[in-house]
């Protein structure tokens, strides 16, 4: 079945099964940012890098019209990632109770995107990005009626995209990256002017590859 087809009602049971499955630290679960999944093998001997782990929320909003996926821009006088396209999320503390607590904790921190609205599902694989984190992304459901409050020193702008825009493989740009002397194919997501890449194109292409794999199911 094409993903294209797929009512929203199915489509959050299909992702409800796609990450319910999906354990974090497993082994062989880390994933190099942003890099094609059928060139993973041979990045394999970058995972000892991971320095620290870290936890974002992957907010599907159930708008009536639609799913979309909430997104934000980061503010652009930060030392690491200034402007770029991700998700809310950041580093998991010691008093954390884990990557999920992490991931609401920042939400609401960043964008004022309450818990009691959002209703998690499971994750995804870790993303390992060039800073040493390992980025574990939590999968939610959002309700559409929320009211956002950004903190100006983390986030510029928060946008939603929808959903069919990222399971159309015509949307899914590939080009090479050379990193430490290998030639990898990285994703690129075009949406109007803006561009989605690194971890967070590798975070919803990981979502994308789970869920055509178990369309069949439907």
């Amino acid at each position: 079945m094409y993903l294209s087809t797929v009512h929203d009602e199915q489509l959050i049971e299909l992702i409800k099964r796609c990450v319910s499955k999906q354990i974090p630290h497993e082994e062989g679960f880390i994933q190099l940012a942003g890099v094609a999944l059928e060139q993973q093998s041979q990045v394999s001997h970058l995972r000892p890098l991971c320095q620290a782990q870290a936890a974002v929320l992957v907010p599907i909003v159930a708008r009536p019209e639609g799913l979309t996926v909430l997104l934000t821009r980061r503010a652009n006088h930060l030392r690491q990632h200034a402007g770029q396209i991700g998700f809310p999320g950041g580093r998991i503390e010691s008093f954390d109770a884990g990557p999920t607590a992490a991931a609401l904790r920042e939400t609401e921190e960043e964008i004022g995107l309450s818990r009691d609205g959002i209703h998690t599902l499971g994750f995804l694989p870790q993303q390992l990005v060039t800073s040493g984190y390992c980025v574990t992304p939590v999968v939610g459901i959002v309700e559409p009626e929320f009211v956002l409050r950004l903190d100006s020193n983390e986030v510029d702008e928060v946008f939603e995209v929808p959903v069919r825009h990222f399971l159309d493989p015509a949307h899914h740009q590939v080009r090479l990256r050379s990193i430490e002397n290998m030639s990898l194919r990285v994703y690129d997501i075009p949406y109007g002017e803006r561009r989605i890449w690194g971890a967070t194109a590798g975070i919803i292409m990981s979502l994308y590859h789970l869920l055509v794999a178990h369309s069949g199911q439907l």
